[in-house]
């Protein structure tokens, strides 16, 4: 299987897509600091994740997870949690 994946940094709530066939150990590799572009992020919290048979699939999706589109389909799909993070945080 091949995972795409969203994580949130715990430190600024910026957003960061992947894919991997190891989900588990992907997510660790971010928060351990083994991702430069992820490392000064961290801590990650993993908000979102979908499989796919075939690895072209799943590169194309993550490329199109990446475009304006695809933000906004995330931000959709994933609406009730990013309305109560906005929420918990006022609190």
């Amino acid at each position: 299987m091949f995972y795409n994946y969203v994580l949130q940094s715990l430190k600024n709530k910026m957003l960061y897509i992947g894919y991997t066939t190891n989900l588990e150990k992907r997510f660790k590799e971010h928060n351990d600091g083994l991702n430069q572009s992820t490392k000064p992020y961290r801590p990650w919290k993993l908000i979102y994740y979908e499989a796919c048979l075939n690895e072209k699939d799943a590169k194309r999706r993550e490329g199109y997870l990446k475009k304006t589109q695809g933000q906004r389909l995330l931000k959709r799909r994933l609406k009730e949690y990013f309305y109560q993070d906005k929420n918990h945080n006022k609190n």
